[in-house]
Order: structure tokens, then C-alpha cells, then sequence
């Protein structure tokens, strides 16, 4: 069985998130969505909502679990069996990022870690700019799944 783990803070989850998770689902036989927790971070949104967004966006997928951790994405994967570590490239600045994760990962696991490209349509988008949309009171309605609500 292939199994894959998504991590990432999702504050909010995306639509360039949804983007990734749809895609490789279909790659793997179970897709584990990693929320991290990271004391040393000031969410936007609490825990329970990113969890919520995430599983409510996601209520009718079988192969997709979602859980939260911390401590090195490496032995959270060990814990949960995973071969493989999915993330998502939406530019250059990204793949440079990832690569150092990757390998860093590499060096600490056997773990494999397997790139995606965002749809060009959607590779403008980051919980970052939402996040900023938000406390701006912009409409934000089109970036992120209809399960996020401020």
C-alpha cells in the first residue's frame, strides 16, 4: 500500500492546497493530511477550524485521513507508515525551499518525497495572501474552499 503524507500549517487550507490533494490522491492509496503544530507560529485560524476546513472540504474522499502533529515530519511519517511526503510547487522559490526539505528529509529517512506543480491557475495563491485578504476585509471567497469561513 502506498501512502503519502501532505504536511503543512493549512491556516487556511487553500485552493491551491485543494489543488495538490486532488491530484495526488489519485497517486497514492492513502493520502494523510498533516496539520503541524508550531508553538512558536500565530495562527489565523485555531487548530480545530483547520482541522474542520480541511475534513469538511474532504468529507466524501475514503483514501484521505486527516491528523495533526509536531516534531520532524520524518517520524510523524515513520509513525503513520508512510512512504512518501507530497508537497506542492507553485514557483521557482518553492522548488528551491522543498528541495532543501527534501533532501534534508532524505538524509534523516529513507522517506521519498514527491513533487507536484499547482495548476497554473491556482499558483498564485498562498494561506499567506489569503491570510492578508482577510484581515483587509477583502473577499477572500475565491482562493480557499467554500469550508472556510471567517
Amino acid at each position: 500500500m502506498k501512502k503519502a503524507v501532505f504536511p503543512g500549517s493549512f491556516d487556511p487550507i487553500t485552493l491551491g492546497h485543494v489543488d495538490i490533494i486532488e491530484r495526488g490522491v489519485t497517486l497514492f492509496d492513502e493520502l494523510v493530511i498533516a496539520i503541524g503544530i508550531n508553538a512558536a507560529k500565530n495562527y489565523m485560524f485555531s487548530l480545530e477550524e483547520r482541522k474542520r476546513f480541511i475534513e469538511e472540504t474532504f468529507k466524501d474522499q475514503p483514501k484521505i485521513k486527516v491528523v495533526t502533529y509536531s516534531g520532524l515530519t520524518v517520524n510523524f511519517c515513520k509513525e503513520q507508515n508512510a512512504e512518501f511526503i507530497l508537497r506542492g510547487l507553485r514557483n521557482p522559490g518553492d522548488f528551491e525551499f522543498e528541495k532543501a526539505i527534501a533532501h534534508t528529509n532524505r538524509k534523516l529517512s529513507e522517506i521519498e518525497t514527491v513533487f507536484l506543480l499547482t495548476s497554473s491557475g491556482k499558483s498564485y495563491i498562498s494561506s499567506s495572501i489569503v491570510r492578508d485578504v482577510i484581515r483587509n476585509n477583502g473577499d477572500y471567497t475565491g482562493l480557499v474552499p467554500s469550508t472556510v469561513k471567517n
